[in-house]
């Protein structure tokens, strides 16, 4: 078994780039390019490339993007286990970017909305060795989430949920599974009002650290991680919090920054035996370089990138602002 199994999403990404996104009835010229996507096949590339053994499960249809992703693996010895079902599509997405390297994404998930459970299982339990880490989100079938999260937790692996796209279907259940989320601020939000009825304010992450803190801890997941696109990160432990700032970036293409956040957190995880602050940092950097460079799984950077920028940007722990006995 590989040291981190990525349950998830694979999406064929159809992207346009143009300078400024086309308003309502207008057609404005870009340039169009494609590869391999989905927040599941880009967490796993993102880790695989900082040297930590992957296995990414998924499912597809019998079409040409289907195989564009069985080519992509070889090149990149990523091991996939991928169920084929001939009569839906595979997932394909429509993405526009502007030239500020903001995104606006359209995504019909095909295939990945039938994972099933038993294909989960059958091929997380292919190997006597079990994983160090499983990392799933929630933007393929959610029962196969959840038994995925339940064969971690059998398996005393970390659990790492990336409650992303915002989906209507997560449950308590999936979020209790979780020792580590990974949600930006309107998924943060959408946890907070669609399981536990709390409404907060739009731009409640510019609360003190102390109420963010406590808003982290209401949500019952040991390790909360919220993402903050350029401004960094808000890390809550049980027992400590911390701003974490985003490294200094080129920003050409924010697409999959959150994705390969998810996926360097389960590589640090490995690489840093289980240290959560120091993976963070890590991720953070991953995350930085992956909006210096177009696209989303072909953008993740390798692990000597992230290597050179780490022991600059993070000499040290960050300041943890609050510290708990």
């Amino acid at each position: 078994m590989a040291e981190v199994v990525v349950i998830g999403s694979y999406v064929q990404d159809l992207a346009f780039r143009t300078e400024i996104f086309p308003l309502p009835g207008e057609t404005r010229i870009g340039k169009f390019f494609a590869g391999p996507g989905g927040k599941g096949f880009n967490q796993a590339v993102a880790c695989h490339r900082q040297g930590v053994t992957v296995k990414f499960i998924g499912a597809v249809g019998a079409d040409v993007f289907a195989q564009g992703l069985r080519d992509f693996v070889e090149s990149e010895g990523i091991t996939a286990s991928l169920l084929e079902i001939d009569r839906l599509s595979t997932g394909a997405a429509s993405i526009v970017v502007n030239g500020q390297g903001q995104n606006q994404i359209i995504v019909d998930l095909g295939a990945n909305n039938f994972l099933t459970p038993e294909f989960v299982e059958k091929e997380f339990r292919s190997s006597n060795i079990l994983p160090k880490v499983v990392l799933v989100q929630v933007e393929s079938n959610l029962d196969s989430t959840l038994r995925a999260l339940e064969l971690g937790k059998e398996s005393g692996s970390i659990n790492i949920l990336n409650p992303a796209p915002i989906n209507e279907g997560i449950t308590k259940q999936i979020l209790s599974l979780a020792d580590i989320i990974t949600p930006n601020e309107t998924e943060f939000l959408h946890l907070q009002s669609h399981l536990f009825g709390r409404v907060l304010r739009d731009d409640f992450w510019l609360s003190s650290d102390t109420d963010l803190q406590q808003a982290c801890r209401t949500l019952g997941v040991p390790n909360v991680i919220l993402t903050l696109g350029d401004k960094g990160c808000f890390v809550s432990l049980e027992d400590a919090a911390c701003r974490l700032p985003a490294i200094k970036a080129l920003v050409k293409d924010t697409t999959g920054a959150g994705d390969a956040f998810s996926g360097g957190l389960a590589a640090g995880i490995v690489k840093f035996n289980r240290d959560i602050r120091r993976a963070v940092q890590f991720a953070t950097v991953v995350a930085g370089i992956s909006t210096e460079r177009q696209g989303t799984a072909p953008a993740m950077p390798n692990l000597d990138e992230v290597t050179a920028r780490f022991s600059v940007e993070f000499n040290n722990l960050c300041n943890w602002s609050l510290q708990y006995d």
